[in-house]
């Protein structure tokens, strides 16, 4: 029976996952021209790159329209898609588990807790540290409620210098239970309109993006999308099991503090600007590794690239599917990878065998 099984050879696999790159780039680009054409607003990017070309200044909305509205937000969902999807392909090379993604540690769950501590009790600080922060108080406090998070699951796990990976999924399921209880207990505390802003930070939104968030977030990420790449190849020796990694000369503890560390960065970055967004860090990496196998030296690059492309393609359902309002980016994610998720479920169902 096992000689009636077709195994693609490596170099073949690889091939394609080369060309898949390519073809993600354009998929990319697509969506990058789609976003700056897209929204309520009467501009046109075709218009404005003819006015250019004619040496003509753009006009008052075409400039603010496109250079301080659109630009900052496409710029912000491509940095934010990459760091979901990569965080999401890390943690499932960490667990071994195709179905991890960066929730399962509890980061996401810490940087809600951050966020509704700003919302709810951010009225009560001193008047000096409020207007410092102004309304980056929340995305700065859901960033240090994930790190804070991420920095406890790693001194639970670890013992002796040695991190336990069955631990750190059970101490990071405690500790966003225990985040979970401690957020009720605030949104139980607000009022009307701290519910409202919650939830909708909750759900997630690229809206009110700004050019200083973007020049604050980028960095960040896209340092832990390329620190993750040299990950690859301990990623792929640690699928063989911890003790055949250790053997094949990798260091183990390093590779674990490593990913989690990175993973905390992008995905504390990513939630802290745009909210609760689901199913990118679990479905993309999943996807990819259906289409091309479990190699990381391809798919964290390529998982950036599509995590960025169906983000910034929900971002343009979520702003014109309701013109002029717009809807939650969280919940365009959820209808569109809810239902893919479900048939890679009945597709592969060994997964799902008890």
């Amino acid at each position: 029976m096992a000689a009636d099984i077709a195994v693609q050879p490596v170099a073949d696999r690889r091939q394609t996952a080369r060309q898949m790159h390519l073809w993600l780039i354009g998929l990319l680009v697509v969506v990058s021209l789609l976003s700056l054409t897209s929204g309520a607003a009467d501009a046109s990017l075709v218009n404005a790159l003819t006015t250019l070309s004619r040496g003509e200044p753009l006009s008052q909305l075409e400039r603010v329209v496109l250079l301080d509205v659109r630009l900052p937000r496409l710029l912000l969902g491509i940095v934010v898609g990459a760091a979901l999807a990569v965080s999401g392909a890390l943690m499932q090379g960490l667990f071994r588990n195709p179905l991890a993604d960066p929730g399962i540690v509890g980061v996401s769950a810490g940087a809600s807790l951050g966020a509704i501590v700003a919302i709810v009790l951010g009225p009560l600080l001193p008047t000096a540290i409020a207007a410092y922060f102004g309304s980056a108080l929340t995305a700065v406090a859901a960033f240090f409620g994930a790190w804070i998070t991420m920095i406890l699951l790693y001194r639970v796990s670890t013992r002796q210098g040695r991190t336990s990976i069955a631990t750190m999924l059970l101490a990071g399921i405690a500790l966003a239970a225990l985040a979970a209880a401690v957020s009720g207990l605030l949104i139980y505390m607000a009022d009307d309109q701290q519910l409202r802003d919650f939830t909708f930070w909750n759900l997630g939104s690229l809206g009110g993006t700004s050019w200083l968030k973007v020049w604050i977030t980028a960095p960040i990420i896209l340092g832990s999308i390329l620190l993750a790449t040299r990950l690859a190849d301990g990623l792929n020796c640690l699928a063989l099991g911890e003790a055949a990694a250790r053997h094949l000369g990798i260091r183990t503890e390093r590779l674990k503090t490593g990913t989690i560390l990175l993973t905390a960065a992008a995905t504390g970055s990513a939630v802290a600007v745009s909210g609760g967004i689901g199913f990118i860090g679990i479905v993309v990496p999943h996807l990819l590794r259906l289409a091309n196998g479990p190699d990381h030296t391809t798919l964290i690059p390529n998982a950036a690239l599509l995590g960025a492309s169906l983000l910034i393609a929900a971002d343009i359902i979520s702003r014109t599917i309701a013109a002029p309002a717009e809807l939650p980016i969280g919940i365009i994610t959820a209808i569109l990878g809810a239902p893919v998720f479900l048939w890679i479920l009945l597709r592969r169902t060994t997964l799902v065998d008890l």
